[in-house]
């Protein structure tokens, strides 16, 4: 239960920012010695990796429509990385709960994900660019949190990633008004701009 609890929370964060949660676990287990954290994630080239890829994606998360190009890049690799994470903490090579929890980390993870390209587009509607930063921000400091606690109490943080989770598909489904006027108003301004000017 535990397994799958921690499957579903990194999963979920694995959604916002993979990197991060690779860097985060990584460090709890090297660092402070936390039990359960895959010895993988504590190698020194993965934790050199992801946090330059953590770098990367924290500077080009807050750039209005660079991270909607940053967040469809991410379309497989957040995934992958919530499923691996997951399969590495659940261990037993091949077992049905490593597939489970596999399974259970890859989904959820595509599906913030979805939330989060979701978000970012309604939030890239905005002309002003400080949006984008506080969101970004949020995000950071939330996945932080989440996976923090996941370690401690895998089942509390589950039930947090869970909320979120909801949470996020309710507000995209409300944004998605936004999205869509957003999406016409700029194929209105194209269309005026190839359209042929009177002699």
């Amino acid at each position: 239960m535990e397994v799958l609890a921690w499957a579903f929370s990194t999963g979920w964060a694995s959604g916002i920012s993979g990197y991060w949660v690779v860097l985060i676990l990584g460090i709890a287990g090297r660092l402070f010695g936390v039990e359960g954290v895959p010895p993988g994630l504590e190698r020194t080239d993965v934790l050199v990796a992801a946090a330059v890829l953590f770098v990367v994606e924290l500077v080009a998360d807050k750039i209005p429509y660079v991270d909607s190009i940053w967040d469809a890049a991410h379309t497989v690799i957040r995934p992958a990385i919530g499923a691996t994470v997951a399969a590495l903490i659940a261990g037993q090579s091949g077992s049905l709960g490593q597939i489970a929890a596999a399974t259970t980390g890859g989904l959820t993870a595509l599906a913030s994900h979805g939330v989060k390209a979701g978000i970012r587009a309604a939030v890239n509607t905005s002309p002003e660019p400080v949006s984008n930063i506080g969101v970004s921000a949020a995000e950071d400091v939330t996945v932080a949190g989440v996976v923090s606690l996941s370690v401690l109490h895998p089942v509390a943080a589950a039930v947090i990633a869970g909320i979120l989770l909801v949470a996020g598909v309710g507000l995209v489904v409300l944004l998605l008004g936004r999205i869509r006027r957003f999406r016409d108003r700029w194929r209105q301004r194209r269309s005026a701009r190839a359209a042929p000017t009177s002699p």
